[in-house]
């Protein structure tokens, strides 16, 4: 099994300018939905174990929104955009103008359609910009979204799903609105092979050796 954490520096910048196309697509999308101007970035990108992403997002027991959908085509997988709750709190109020709510408080129905809206937007525009990029077909199923510990949202999302890849790519986003900034993290976990036929329709070598 090839170990993809040790990808050189090259390749991560190829993922890295892939995910910054996606997230200016997704910037130009939520600012004609909002009527705000959204600016978006990706500081950083990294292949990781699967086993390791709720560690990722901030531990097994962290509370996050998470939303998810199938990715399907050439190079099938999974996809999940996970923001903790503060912070999805957060870009409710800053992106969306919505009134802060106490912590405890539940989501209302308008919060968790905003937020299914801005990871379909998110999940869309990254998975566009591979497919444009790879010459690959990639069709993404309905988004759903959940709230509640990563390492329990994780693993019931992808055991149900059977067979499941060895890693994650992992794109760290910065939302801003004025000068606030939010971050969620996206991360797609192709099939077992899918990684290969990825990294070979970018033209980065793939031999099995990292």
């Amino acid at each position: 099994m090839a170990n993809l954490t040790k990808l050189d520096a090259f390749q991560l910048d190829v993922l890295r300018e892939v995910g910054n196309i996606g997230a200016g697509h997704a910037a130009t999308a939520l600012s004609q939905l909002i009527q705000k101007n959204i600016d978006m970035r990706v500081p950083q990108v990294n292949i990781i174990p699967f086993d390791e992403i709720a560690e990722f997002v901030g531990g097994p027991e962290e509370v996050v929104v998470s939303v998810f959908l199938r990715v399907e085509g050439d190079c099938p997988g999974n996809m999940f955009f996970i923001i903790d709750l503060p912070s999805a709190r957060n870009m409710l109020t800053e992106l969306l103008g919505l009134e802060q709510k106490d912590e405890e408080e539940p989501m209302s129905e308008i919060e968790v359609s905003a937020l299914r809206e801005i990871g379909n937007i998110l999940a869309g525009s990254y998975l566009s910009s591979l497919a444009d990029f790879t010459q690959l077909a990639m069709q993404p199923s309905v988004p759903s979204l959940a709230i509640d510990m990563a390492g329990a949202l994780l693993s019931h999302g992808l055991t149900q799903l059977g067979q499941v890849g060895d890693y994650a790519l992992t794109i760290d986003t910065l939302f801003f609105e004025g000068s606030e900034a939010v971050q969620g993290h996206f991360s797609l976990i192709p099939d077992p092979g899918s990684f290969e036929k990825l990294f070979t329709s970018l033209g980065v070598p793939f031999d099995g050796n990292y």
